[in-house]
């Protein structure tokens, strides 16, 4: 905790809280309630009111006509835009107050677009990046940028730049296509036309599918606002091929991330342990075949991203 000292709060603005961060900017009309906790080097903007029991970390910014409510948390690195609205009450009722406010998330280094609403209990996750005027009614995956009311995912924000993941887009010839997720490849096979139909095979274990499987299962009947994945595996291999309709996948190992759409049944999608994968944007046709290297083991799923780039930094085994 800084001194007051150390923190600028405009003549017009007010802080009531002694719980603030070292070169922390507070200014005209800003109100922060004491039991607020901010970190160091945010910037709060006109019109911003703060209630006790919010935490907000570091180099946060926060523009004006925002309000943060009890129960809201902001991690580091977050930007808050213009008159973003934050619920805690799925069910206001005047002068009725709950014994114990929804958690709100929003985590590392996301972004909430001017005019967007976040419904109470919702976590943003890392890096996720919420459209201008969305309407959030449920968790955003991280790195994931959603748009309208409610609001969807429309793509993956990429590690190198502001904007959305290039879509990868694949080749039409035979053979492998590496993508910028550490060991994850698109696969092409070969496709074999007459009068009677299409055809496309391939052998198990082989360049593009390295490992024999154990295990094999569909997805399908999946509704286009659903997301599915959002995990990676320690030590099963994956590989994906949407045998009819389309569904475009993310994937991600820690530093880099690529976004692909699976559209043709002779393009696949290996997907190597320890890298994270999240399915989107299925349509109404899409049946998605999995084949995984070994059999179901609850153990062997990373389900929560943060252990995730915990354990895609200590080490990593494409074998």
């Amino acid at each position: 905790m800084a001194k007051m000292s150390e923190v600028f709060v405009h003549e017009r603005g007010l802080c009531e809280s002694e719980d603030v961060g070292d070169g922390t900017r507070i200014w005209a009309f800003a109100h922060v309630l004491p039991g607020a906790r901010l970190g160091a080097d945010c910037n709060v903007c006109d019109g911003v009111f703060i209630e006790g029991g919010v935490t907000v970390g570091d180099r946060v910014t926060i523009k004006s006509g925002v309000q943060l409510w009890e129960g809201v948390e902001l991690e580091d690195d977050v930007f808050v835009g213009p008159n973003a609205t934050f619920t805690n009450d799925r069910f206001p009722r005047s002068r009725a107050w709950l014994d114990e406010y929804p958690r709100t998330i929003v985590r590392q280094g996301a972004s909430i677009g001017a005019n967007a609403t976040i419904l109470p209990g919702i976590e943003i996750g890392r890096g996720a990046m919420v459209g201008a005027g969305a309407v959030v009614t449920r968790p955003v995956p991280p790195n994931a940028v959603v748009s309208g009311n409610p609001a969807r995912i429309h793509s993956y924000v990429g590690s190198s730049s502001a904007g959305s993941t290039p879509l990868t887009q694949p080749a039409k010839q035979p053979g492998r296509q590496s993508l910028e997720a550490r060991g994850a490849h698109l696969e092409r096979f070969a496709e074999f036309s007459d009068l009677r139909g299409r055809l496309t095979a391939g052998d198990v274990p082989s360049e593009g599918i390295p490992f024999t499987p154990q295990r094999w299962f569909l997805v399908y009947d999946v509704p286009s606002r659903e997301v599915r994945g959002e995990h990676a595996h320690r030590v099963c291999h994956q590989f994906l091929i949407c045998v009819s309709g389309q569904v475009s996948v993310a994937v991600d190992d820690g530093e880099h991330r690529s976004e692909v759409l699976l559209d043709e049944p002779n393009l696949g999608l290996y997907v190597p342990p320890r890298v994270w994968a999240s399915q989107f944007r299925y349509d109404s046709a899409a049946v998605l075949l999995v084949l995984a290297s070994h059999p179901y083991d609850p153990a062997d799923y990373i389900r929560e991203y943060e252990t995730f780039l915990q354990e895609a930094t200590a080490g990593w085994d494409a074998s």
